[in-house]
């Protein structure tokens, strides 16, 4: 009972933490703290702003789960603290941005990536329980996982950015995006297909190429970088997660 309400604790002080980050009550929007270091033209790899609803259905989530854990099986065991301190981090990621240190939130995004490809690993080593828990679990922590991903090299960029390197500034996003690809396509080689990263990627990078190609900030190269990555984890994610065709037998 103790992780089962740890877990509950941990999403509470998540939700708070994004009411400070959304600037609601009190704090400022994550778009203009860090002196705007993350905003949606700060750099190359930075998404457009309506990217940042995806976080909306992210708390849902956390809130479902908080509630699921308590009635689910066996299979939440070894999930609940993983997936505890990832809430907290995203919570002390948000604390660090609004206190705008930059350097220190590459390294709690980093934690927190870590933590997510963990979770990540073990619920592929086990099936969910029923489809509620598909949804809940393991929809969730993966639609976290794909945002994350993309996240990290955005706040990653904004911080170099922010240190005055910006030389070849076209050249490393194009690699970011590139390297986001890549790891869409390892996670759904990884996990057969598994739909929710893939959308959290995929979304992510639809924003960058929004962002490049109509925002403020322009850069062809890169828009067009991200469409394509976009659309080649999505494609190989529905391609793996196809089910192969059987071959008719024929005798005679």
């Amino acid at each position: 009972m103790t992780r089962q309400v740890g877990v509950l604790v941990s999403a509470v002080v998540a939700v708070i933490g994004s009411f400070i980050g959304s600037g609601a009550w009190v704090g400022t929007p994550i778009a203009e703290a860090a002196n705007g270091a993350l905003s949606a033209s700060s750099t190359l790899v930075a998404p457009s702003g309506p990217a940042f609803s995806i976080w909306t259905v992210i708390y849902i989530g956390f809130a479902a789960y908080a509630i699921h854990q308590f009635f689910a099986g066996p299979r939440q065991e070894p999930l609940r603290v993983p997936i505890a301190v990832s809430m907290l981090l995203n919570a002390v990621w948000i604390l660090t941005i609004q206190a705008g240190l930059l350097w220190l939130s590459v390294l709690v995004i980093a934690a927190l990536l870590a933590t997510l490809v963990r979770i990540f690993v073990l619920t592929q080593a086990t099936p969910p329980e029923n489809r509620l828990d598909a949804v809940i679990t393991d929809g969730t922590m993966g639609l976290y996982l794909g945002w994350v991903c993309v996240a990290t090299i955005a706040n990653v960029t904004a911080w170099l950015v922010d240190l005055g390197i910006t030389g070849g500034a076209t050249v490393w996003a194009v690699g970011a995006v590139v390297v986001a690809a890549i790891v869409g396509v390892w996670l759904a080689v990884y996990s057969g297909g598994a739909a929710a990263p893939a959308i959290g990627i995929v979304w992510g990078l639809m924003w960058i190429a929004q962002g490049r190609l109509a925002g403020e900030l322009s850069s062809a190269p890169v828009g067009w970088t991200a469409a394509a990555a976009a659309l080649v984890v999505g494609v190989y994610t529905a391609v793996v997660r196809s089910p192969a065709p059987q071959r008719t037998m024929v005798s005679g």
